[in-house]
C-alpha cells in the first residue's frame, strides 16, 4: 500500500485547529476553526473521493481522540467519511494512552516508523494519515509517505503550529495534481522527489 497524507494548512503553514475553536488550543491557540468559513461542496466532494480509497488509516493521538469523539457519532452509513473511518483499521501512533477503544482500532507504542513501513507491506490500496503532525513529520524522516495532499486556505493566521517545522529533512517534491474549490482554497499533490538541488544565479567572475 502506498502512504497518503492529507493536511489543511494556512498560506502561512499553521495546521493547527482547523475544525473548531476546542480541537486543539495548546499554546493558547485561539484561532481554531479557520478552515470552516471554507468548506463548501467541492471540499466535500474530494474528501469523499479521497477516503474512498482509503483501506487503513494512520494516526497520532491527538487526531486520533478528535476523531474517535466526533466520527463514531455520525451513523449515516452512506457518510463517505464517517462510513471509513468508523470500519476501516486505525493505526494510533502513541506513547501515552494505554489503550484505543474506537472499533477497529490498534496502538502502536514503539517503533512507529518500522511499524509503518510493516503495514505498507501488506496488499491494498492507500493507508491515510490525516492531520497528525508529529506523526507525520516523524514519518517523513523517514521517507515513508509516498504522497502529500496539501489544502492551502486562503487565510495568514500568524501563529500556530506547522506542519514543515525548522530542522526537518530537505526534500524536493514534484507536483503531481492541483485543483481549486470554489472558496479559493488551493490542493496541491506531491510526490517525493529525493534531495533538492541547489544552484546560484551569481555570475561568474
Amino acid at each position: 500500500m502506498k502512504l497518503t497524507m492529507t493536511t489543511f494548512l494556512s498560506v502561512d503553514g499553521v495546521m493547527q485547529g482547523p475544525g473548531g475553536p476546542e480541537e486543539d488550543p495548546r499554546d493558547g491557540f485561539d484561532k481554531g476553526g479557520w478552515l470552516v468559513p471554507y468548506y463548501d461542496d467541492d471540499q466535500g466532494r474530494l474528501v469523499g473521493e479521497w477516503f474512498a480509497a482509503a483501506d487503513g488509516f494512520v494516526l497520532g493521538r491527538r487526531t486520533y481522540e478528535i476523531f474517535a469523539a466526533h466520527w463514531p457519532r455520525v451513523t449515516d452509513e452512506n457518510d463517505p467519511v464517517a462510513s471509513r473511518l468508523n470500519s476501516l483499521p486505525k493505526y494510533v501512533a502513541s506513547t501515552t494512552l494505554d489503550k484505543v477503544e474506537w472499533n477497529n482500532s490498534t496502538l502502536i507504542s514503539a517503533n512507529v516508523a518500522e511499524e509503518v513501513a510493516k503495514l505498507k507491506e501488506q496488499p491494498g490500496n492507500e493507508l491515510q494519515i490525516h492531520g497528525s503532525g508529529a506523526l507525520a513529520r516523524t514519518l517523513m524522516e523517514h521517507d515513508l509517505i509516498d504522497e502529500y495532499r496539501l489544502w492551502i486556505y486562503p487565510v495568514v493566521l500568524g501563529d500556530g503550529m506547522r506542519l514543515f517545522e525548522p530542522g526537518g529533512t530537505p526534500s524536493a517534491l514534484r507536483l503531481v495534481d492541483t485543483k481549486t474549490t470554489g472558496t479559493g482554497v488551493v490542493i496541491h499533490v506531491y510526490q517525493p522527489a529525493g534531495r533538492p538541488e541547489y544552484g546560484t544565479f551569481s555570475l561568474d567572475q
